[in-house]
């Protein structure tokens, strides 16, 4: 495939996809604004670290501010950065998209139709990742869901099938496995189900596995993936089997479905695995809280259907975004309480 693919967004998606289509010999440009993480791949390469192997590769990796020296000409740019950076990203993206070329959106939330507004609908592709790794030490990445656990789903935002999502696809199954939708909208919001589930797990600073055994946290989890689900039932949004799910698991399960959805996903992802708003808020950063369990909020409240664990989920971030609140496990009552 003689294509020029950019990765906006070396964080930790963005660095293992480009690692594996670097090995699989595709023109890959990484590009990011973390100038150490930057450097150190400049210098040192991009190491990934799995439970299969310890591998370093020489990534073309380059700063933000590289990109105007030698204006190039993508076909492909992956995106793979937070989801309140992607209005401006997808703009400053569309200067460097050939006329013919597609942005494809590697993130977590509902963004693809903001992505549209920056650069056309007719230019973007949406996708749904379920890829566990952590990017805490500039050039190093820790991949916690190796290709064989790894899943992703493309779509075409209007349903179709398209000959450049064949390629699309092609190229994801370079990085794990990767299925072809024709309702990426409602793939988009049974991702979107699962994050909101795991976000909870963000402020009490343990692992996936550790967050899930507290008293309540199951079942407050629970609480809300049901929100999440009602809301994207109310939207029009269908539950899609995504991550190795088969359609007749997803349909039996029933309000379950959500439930299933997340079990499976912390599952893949593995013992060591912590959410990303749990990465970002031990990191000091903002977390993208507010365009997923936010976004359930803002949607319930225009629907009339009211979302109480959701709500909580956000109120918790903002304190632990304002240092109102120390990263702590006792979090968890903050949470109970919010809903009582």
């Amino acid at each position: 495939m003689n294509k020029k693919i950019c990765i906006l967004g070396a964080g930790g998606i963005g660095s293992c996809v480009s690692a594996s289509m670097t090995d699989a010999g595709c023109d890959i440009t990484l590009v990011d604004q973390w100038a150490d993480h930057i450097n150190k791949i400049k210098s040192d390469g991009l190491r990934v670290i799995t439970k299969e192997e310890d591998k370093t590769r020489k990534v073309n990796a380059f700063h933000l501010s590289d990109l105007a020296t030698f204006e190039p000409k993508f076909d492909y740019i992956f995106m793979a950065v937070k989801s309140y950076d992607t209005q401006w990203m997808a703009k400053y993206a569309s200067v460097y998209l050939r006329d013919t070329g597609t942005l494809i959106g590697l993130q977590n939330a509902f963004n693809d139709d903001l992505n549209a507004e920056m650069i056309g609908r007719d230019r973007i592709i949406g996708s749904v990742v379920e890829l566990s790794c952590e990017a805490f030490i500039p050039g190093i990445v820790q991949r916690n869901t190796v290709p064989t656990g790894t899943w992703f789903a493309v779509g075409e935002l209007d349903g179709s099938k398209t000959e450049r999502l064949l390629e699309i696809q092609s190229l994801m199954k370079l990085v794990g496995n990767c299925d072809i939708t024709d309702n990426i909208y409602g793939a988009k919001w049974t991702k979107l189900i699962a994050n909101s589930m795991t976000c909870p797990f963000s402020s009490l600073n343990l692992k996936n596995w550790e967050a899930i055994k507290l008293p309540g946290m199951f079942d407050f989890s629970v609480g809300v993936g049901k929100e999440s689900f009602k809301v994207g039932q109310a939207l029009g949004h269908m539950i899609e089997p995504l991550f190795g799910l088969t359609t007749d698991e997803i349909g039996n399960a029933g309000e379950g479905a959500a439930e299933l959805v997340m079990k499976r996903m912390v599952n893949d992802v593995g013992p060591n695995a912590r959410t990303h708003a749990a990465q970002d808020h031990a990191k000091d950063r903002r977390s993208e809280i507010e365009f997923i369990n936010g976004r359930v909020s803002e949607e319930g409240k225009k629907l009339g259907i009211p979302t109480p664990y959701n709500d909580a989920v956000v109120e918790i971030a903002k304190m632990t975004h304002s240092g109102e609140i120390k990263l702590d496990p006792s979090n968890l009552e903050l949470l109970l309480n919010k809903i009582k």
